[in-house]
């Protein structure tokens, strides 16, 4: 009886190369970003005890229906959750070691949600992002938001507006808040039968909601702004000078409250414009002063970020920015004499720095000149039965109209390294596109 044919659970998916090439190039690209700022990275379990994600807000839908729980095997067994984001366990992590402040990290990794799949969003995704925590300097809150903008523009993207607002103080929350439930209770029969049950448990959500029919009462709900402390104004005012001083172009979006309830004070959120959908955001993040001493920890103020590498490629896609990596194999060894040939020449390029493969299982010429072209390498190096028998190896140039000559073998990683340098790089067939087998 056939064995059933496994597949990857819904929500996920596999990543192959050529493409989980260009993710890591992404990641890289954040990371030189990040420690030349300062930050230095921070590699966190991937998951938790789940009351360190009970802390984002009981009436978030990321605590009540996305958390992937489960308990373990100890006794008793405790209640854990893989992470649905990664700010909370940076917190429960500065609680429990108490590193020098202002502490700066930056992280990438996997999350988890159990939510309903689409374009750039799986129940497991990738995201990339910074968090500095121990001071509420308003120049902390400019250095994480510009490291953003910084980031899309190493990407080559255009398209990308950052939009900026203030949640305010505790002070300032009190009054909002009783503003706004009062203002949302008096219309509560104009909102979806989603947003109502939003409204019992936390008014402030009903302003994220992206429902067609909540949109009018939304727009003319009181706006935060309106409510701000002094001190929660200067603040802010201080943030948009910084941002200004950097020309970091901004908007002030007066309804962004973000999707979790541990924020604080400045807000703020990356949309791409090249995405058609209303799914356009691909990061964001904000001040979350409380959330330390949520976790046990002493009373710290933090700011930092959150960056969707699904949606961010999508975007460069849109834009055509960030191409995916050139082939990463450079030389092709075609050995047709038993092999041997071929690992002695791919292990010598390869320590010549030099990218190398071959094919196996005594594969004929044309099968391997055919993998040597789908591997995208800008040169073969062929070796039968008379290059063997006279210590050469033919090299051929595998660019359009590119010529071939025999060459020592001693002088073969001189004249594959002159080659290499004088073309360009060719792409590699993505892999799940080889659908033909030799």
């Amino acid at each position: 009886m056939a064995q059933p044919l496994f597949r990857a659970p819904v929500g996920t998916r596999d990543i192959l190369a050529p493409e989980s090439a260009r993710r890591r190039r992404l990641v890289r690209v954040f990371a030189d970003l990040a420690e030349r700022s300062g930050f230095g990275l921070l590699e966190s379990p991937v998951f938790e005890d789940v009351g360190v994600f009970q802390r984002l807000g009981e009436a978030n839908d990321v605590v009540t229906k996305e958390l992937f729980e489960f308990f373990d095997k100890g006794e008793p067994p405790r209640h854990l959750a893989l992470r649905p984001e990664l700010t909370a366990g940076v917190c429960r992590a500065f609680a429990e070691h108490r590193p020098v402040s202002p502490w700066k990290i930056w992280y990438s990794g996997p999350q988890f949600r159990y939510e309903r799949p689409q374009a750039g969003r799986y129940r497991q995704f990738e995201q990339v992002g910074v968090e500095t925590l121990g001071t509420d300097d308003p120049h902390a809150d400019v250095e994480v938001i510009s490291l953003g903008v910084r980031f899309y523009a190493a990407l080559g993207l255009t398209r990308v507006r950052l939009l900026v607002n203030s949640l305010g103080d505790s002070d300032s929350r009190s009054a909002y808040d009783a503003a706004l439930t009062g203002y949302l209770q008096s219309r509560r029969g104009e909102l979806s039968e989603q947003s109502r049950v939003t409204l019992e448990r936390n008014p402030l959500r009903v302003l994220d909601s992206k429902r067609p029919q909540d949109q009018p009462v939304i727009a003319e709900a009181p706006l935060m702004v309106d409510f701000l402390s002094g001190a929660s104004a200067e603040h802010f005012a201080s943030v948009r000078a910084g941002l200004d001083s950097l020309d970091a172009a901004y908007e002030i979006s007066p309804r962004l409250v973000r999707g979790l309830d541990y924020y604080t004070r400045t807000t703020f959120e990356f949309v791409a414009d090249a995405l058609d959908t209303a799914q356009n955001a691909v990061g964001g993040g904000g001040r979350y002063d409380g959330l330390v001493e949520d976790l046990g920890g002493p009373p710290t103020p933090g700011i930092g970020f959150a960056l969707g590498v699904d949606r961010i490629l999508l975007a460069c896609d849109a834009e055509g920015a960030f191409a995916g990596d050139p082939a990463p194999v450079q030389v092709f060894v075609v050995d047709t004499v038993g092999g041997q040939s071929a690992a002695v020449l791919c292990d010598w390029l390869r320590q010549a720095g030099l990218g190398a493969d071959r094919a196996f299982d005594g594969r004929s010429m044309k099968a391997q000149m055919k993998r040597a072209d789908r591997s995208g390498a800008v040169v073969a190096v062929i070796v039968g039965p008379d290059e063997q028998a006279q210590g050469t190896a033919t090299v051929r140039d595998m660019r359009p109209g590119g010529d071939q000559h025999t060459v020592p073998t001693s002088e073969l990683v001189a004249e594959v390294s002159r080659l290499i340098a004088a073309a360009q790089p060719r792409p590699a067939i993505p892999q799940h596109r080889r659908q033909d087998r030799d």
